[in-house]
């Protein structure tokens, strides 16, 4: 069974607190700490061993949440954008971990878009969180690329641009799980992060998370106010582990068991009309038409899980690169002789 937030210990012994990482630092009610906290009980229901896990990101408020969760696991705090790279990287060197990546919206969206696109490109097995508030609120609310076209802010004026919807550039590059959620939806959010952790590939959550300092005016779709009073879900979302035993629902039609590569299973109790999240085509319809319509669609929105990875592709063996002595990553000096008179 996986833990429940009566128990004390999980499986592998370890308690709440052990997944958690240091003090927030950031405005009180900001939805990322709010995410960070989904992080943590995630990862204790999941027994996922924190040092099994290294935590990626970039820069922003969103980047600094990183250190609000899995205290005990390896981490990593890379340049303004470049966290998809350095991620990447970091897999190739030890593909044994597994990456949860925090980024933001400016983060992932501007400076970082080419990198968050050859990231998906690959497939490289990771978690990948998008705390998404459609400013630059570590440097005092400027817009950022996901901000609404039209939408006002005290010190920034008016933004004149469309937006970028992350979650549709993701289904675009050929993203195998793609999900959007909302940050005061702690149910829908701490569920999804557990699917995701089991996903084998690149899983991207695009998470409205609130900032409560500059973005916070019911009229901005990235506000508390709006999504909760406009959110759509999908379906009613539960993650079952391959170690629990998986009971289907007699009611034809309302619920959905999707079973991941391992055995684990999405549970999908339907909420909005006849919605299939492995159809591609279908989740990209239905973002184009939630942009029209001003509706805010949460849920999984598509699941894939026929790519090869990164590791698949690489042919990457059981060992990893960075546990192999010097004796075979460096070539003998007979080769490197060879390799230098092909030169002469």
């Amino acid at each position: 069974m996986t833990a429940t937030p009566r128990q004390t210990t999980n499986m592998i012994g370890l308690t709440r607190a052990d997944y958690r990482g240091v003090p927030s630092t950031l405005c009180a009610g900001c939805g990322h700490d709010s995410v960070a906290s989904q992080i943590v009980a995630a990862a204790f229901e999941l027994s996922l061993s924190p040092e099994r896990v290294i935590r990626m990101s970039g820069i922003g408020c969103s980047s600094k949440s990183a250190a609000y969760f899995l205290g005990r696991s390896h981490g990593f705090n890379s340049l303004h954008g470049r966290m998809p790279a350095v991620s990447t990287g970091a897999y190739v060197a030890n593909h044994t971990l597994l990456p949860i990546a925090v980024s933001g919206d400016g983060d992932t969206g501007s400076i970082g878009l080419g990198g968050f696109k050859h990231l998906l490109r690959r497939n490289v097995p990771m978690v990948y969180i998008i705390e998404n508030n459609g400013v630059y609120g570590l440097t005092k609310g400027q817009f950022s690329a996901t901000a609404d076209q039209g939408a006002t802010l005290k010190y920034a004026g008016e933004n004149q641009l469309p937006p970028v919807d992350l979650c549709a550039e993701a289904l675009i590059a050929g993203c195998g799980f793609v999900a959007r959620s909302f940050a005061g939806d702690a149910k829908q959010v701490r569920e999804l992060i557990k699917a995701a952790l089991t996903f084998r590939g690149t899983a991207v959550i695009d998470v409205i998370s609130p900032c409560v300092t500059f973005n916070n005016d019911d009229t901005s779709t990235k506000s508390y106010g709006y999504g909760k009073a406009h959110e759509e879900p999908l379906h009613d979302l539960s993650f079952i582990p391959h170690y629990e035993e998986v009971s289907v629902e007699m009611d034809p039609g309302e619920v959905r068991d999707v079973r991941l590569h391992d055995g684990p299973v999405i549970r999908l109790r339907k909420l909005h009309a006849d919605y299939d999240p492995t159809d591609r085509m279908a989740a990209i319809t239905l973002l184009e038409r939630a942009r029209a319509e001003g509706e805010f669609i949460t849920g999984l929105l598509y699941l894939d899980e026929s790519r090869p990875t990164l590791a698949d592709v690489l042919r990457l063996g059981p060992r990893p690169l960075a546990g192999l002595p010097p004796e075979l990553l460096r070539p003998p000096r007979e080769a490197l002789d060879a390799i230098n008179s092909e030169f002469m």
